[in-house]
């Protein structure tokens, strides 16, 4: 299994402390805040490699940082080629670039570099191995304006998807999804047939919701918190925080 780290966003409510910084790579703590993801997922027997996807801008901010990592999985850094915010792939187009570059054939696990998380990934792993297939995380969200501003799914008893919309004004249901993702080999190979379909390009979970139409995708329950670093406030919530 690949994981594939989402890391060449612009952050422009963060400005100006991500104007010529990535946000994955400020502070949290005593190290970069997508450390604190890649430190657990390391330990995770089925991941074999980091491939993170950064953007022209910082690039080599991120090449340095790899070369300072001493994790046991090696490390990819591929650059994009988006300039600014306004021509960015967006996150599906930045996954498809990625399998596309590298022509990767394996499951891939999906993250978010600008996240933090209080868990370990390895439980979300060992669901997709009884799933046997894609698999998206979920928590509860019952607050309306928060619900609209992110993915809302609805799913049965055997925790398979039976609804997800991304940004509904009108939720089916209260389970909202973060930004990881466990997907099949033989899903991921199916990005190019879903952007042709419509999906959204900038969303990074509209590919997950486009596949829960089209197969069996399921949702584990997250036994922890998700902490979002969207804005200056949230960061300088979380900054000094030690996660786990």
């Amino acid at each position: 299994m690949i994981c594939i780290v989402l890391a060449a966003g612009y952050a422009t409510r963060l400005y100006p402390l991500t104007e010529n910084f990535p946000k994955p790579l400020l502070p949290v703590g005593e190290k970069p805040l997508l450390n604190w993801l890649l430190e657990d997922i390391d330990q995770i027997p089925e991941v074999t490699e980091f491939v993170v996807i950064s953007n022209h801008k910082f690039i080599s901010h991120f090449e340095s940082w790899a070369a300072e990592q001493k994790f046991t999985r090696p490390i990819r850094v591929l650059d994009d080629g988006s300039t600014d915010n306004e021509n960015r792939l967006g996150a599906v187009k930045d996954i498809l670039f990625a399998v596309e570059t590298l022509q990767i054939q394996d499951d891939i696990l999906v993250v978010a570099g600008d996240n933090l998380v209080n868990f370990s990934f390895s439980g979300f792993l060992s669901f997709m191995r009884e799933k046997q297939a894609s698999c998206v995380m979920c928590h509860e969200e019952n607050d309306l304006k928060k619900q609209q501003r992110t993915a809302i799914i609805v799913k049965d008893e055997n925790d398979k998807i039976l609804s997800y919309e991304e940004k509904p004004q009108v939720p089916k249901g209260n389970l909202a999804v973060p930004p990881f993702y466990c997907y099949l080999a033989k899903d991921a190979a199916r990005l190019s047939e879903a952007l042709d379909a419509g999906c959204k390009p900038d969303a990074p979970g509209s590919f997950a919701a486009w596949l829960s139409r089209n197969t069996d995708v399921y949702a584990w329950n997250m036994p922890g918190k998700r902490y979002d670093i969207g804005d200056r406030a949230s960061y300088e919530a979380v900054k000094e925080l030690k996660v786990r």
